[in-house]
């Protein structure tokens, strides 16, 4: 894993200046213990025109494995080889941001005592990543940098060039010129935005991240166009974190605004509104009517199928009631996202014996879904293209046969209600079809009908009179052995 970081200079103010600025002599190659490996500091060249530091992390793989995911009982659920072999060793990540801010942490903070004049001044610089993951490709990489003051060259790297028809990988080589920003200015930019473009992060992410982001991110994150997704894609997705955060950063602007202190904007709110009542987001309430069928039905063992980022697993452990909860879903990222939504890696034993994660096709039969009490398909079947639908069904209800399946799915009839959703336009760009009220029983009792279920209809949300719910459900409940037997 390499960045190098160049200034330019001229005979009253040298590019060797850098040295002062970054605490790392220019003469001498430095190397600096972290958890996950070695950091090396070193210096290409140094001269009075020109001055480039090299930033070189060597990654401990088996150290990465044993600190995170690779702790047996509850570890997050990627291969056991994936653990070792990937690209974390090479592409820049949240373990580069991390090395920045532990072996320059004075330079980030706009620290030098020895020339206190220099962190403050402007210089030419320029960043360079030789591989850089991008999740949203080059595209994505300038709508980060250059609403911050940053020339920007993102250029793809091939997947292999010896075939150029396979296309580019998901990487690019990534250079950064600028003639108007500090080193500390430029060291923030890079420690938030690096694990952004990856949209991963090697740790858990706790609550104390909020204020990392936030001192960070100070003087050019409340203003950012793509504030959100910083915000977002830095807190691993983490709901709650990313509303703390959004709200502080907005309070920032508000003061910012007002030529006023934080502090004074934040007070200014009258204490009654502290007390008025929030509706409760659709997220909690189909989790709520999941959770009170599935107590309804007696269900002990549960699988979660299509169980994205772990919500519903989480609300389920809450519960006693449920002995075994089991999430599974097509995508490593969203289980792994879901693991460290669970805290796996910390669960007690008894917590932990009572969930799994694994990954399956829900277009596949699979042994391993035989046995349970109940299955959830919440918000599943819209992604999957019509003609797959057939799968699903016979590996769910014809194969895995589960005493009791919940089904929820969009009431496309109620999109007419949401003030922010275009006309003709379905709720999520992955969303295949979305179904009518009718549309939706025509097909839950065809189902029920094949494989000797039973069904009924339940509203979750508020049951419009016009338009219905904006969520509908559909409860399976097997009917007796005989009659399921002839069906």
């Amino acid at each position: 894993m390499f960045l190098t970081l160049t200034a330019t200079g001229t005979p009253e103010r040298p590019a060797t200046d850098l040295g002062y600025l970054l605490h790392k002599h220019p003469d001498k190659a430095q190397a600096f213990s972290t958890s996950y490996g070695t950091a090396h500091v070193l210096y290409p060249e140094a001269d009075a025109e020109r001055c480039t530091a090299a930033l070189l992390l060597e990654v401990d793989a088996v150290a990465l494995v044993r600190r995170g995911k690779g702790k047996g009982r509850g570890g997050a659920p990627d291969a056991a080889l994936a653990q070792y072999v990937n690209d974390r060793p090479y592409a820049a990540s949240s373990l580069l941001a991390v090395a920045l801010s532990s072996v320059f942490s004075s330079a980030m903070k706009g620290v030098c005592n020895a020339r206190p004049e220099l962190p403050g001044q402007a210089r030419p610089l320029r960043i360079e990543v030789p591989a850089l993951p991008a999740r949203g490709g080059p595209d994505l990489v300038r709508k980060l940098f250059e609403p911050l003051g940053w020339t920007v060259s993102a250029e793809p790297v091939p997947l292999d060039t010896e075939f150029p028809e396979w296309g580019d990988s998901r990487y690019v080589r990534l250079v950064l010129e600028s003639g108007a920003l500090t080193l500390a200015e430029a060291l923030r930019h890079l420690y938030v935005l690096l694990p952004v473009l990856d949209d991963a992060k090697h740790y858990w992410v706790a609550p104390d991240e909020v204020d990392k982001l936030l001192r960070a991110g100070e003087g050019w994150l409340p203003g950012h166009p793509e504030q959100k997704l910083i915000t977002s894609r830095y807190l691993s997705r983490r709901w709650s974190l990313t509303r703390a955060a959004t709200e502080r950063l907005e309070l920032v602007r508000l003061a910012e605004a007002d030529d006023s202190e934080v502090e004074e904007i934040d007070n200014a709110v009258e204490a009654e509104t502290e007390t008025e009542e929030k509706p409760t987001p659709l997220a909690v309430q189909r989790r709520e009517a999941i959770v009170t069928a599935l107590r309804r039905s007696g269900a002990a063992r549960v699988l979660d199928l299509g169980c994205g980022q772990g919500q519903l697993v989480q609300t389920l452990l809450k519960d006693p009631a449920f002995t075994e909860i089991v999430g599974v879903d097509v995508s490593m990222r969203a289980l792994t996202i879901a693991s460290r939504r669970l805290k796996l890696d910390r669960m007690g034993e008894r917590q932990a014996s009572r969930v799994r994660l694994f990954q399956g096709s829900l277009a596949y039969t699979d042994a391993r879904l035989k046995g349970y009490d109940a299955a959830v398909l919440s918000e599943v079947i819209e992604h999957l293209d019509l003609p797959r639908l057939p799968a699903l069904e016979y590996a769910v209800f014809g194969s895995a046969r589960p005493r009791t399946v919940l089904v929820t799915t969009p009431n496309v009839e109620y999109n007419v209600r949401w003030e922010s959703l275009p006309a003709g336009h379905v709720r999520h760009g992955d969303h295949r079809f979305e179904w009518t009220r009718a549309e939706f029983r025509a097909w839950a009792e065809a189902v029920a009908e094949r494989h000797g279920y039973g069904v009924e209809f339940v509203p979750v949300g508020p049951d419009d009179l016009e338009v219905g719910p904006p969520t509908q459900m559909a409860l399976f409940t097997m009917t007796s052995p005989k009659e399921a037997k002839a069906a």
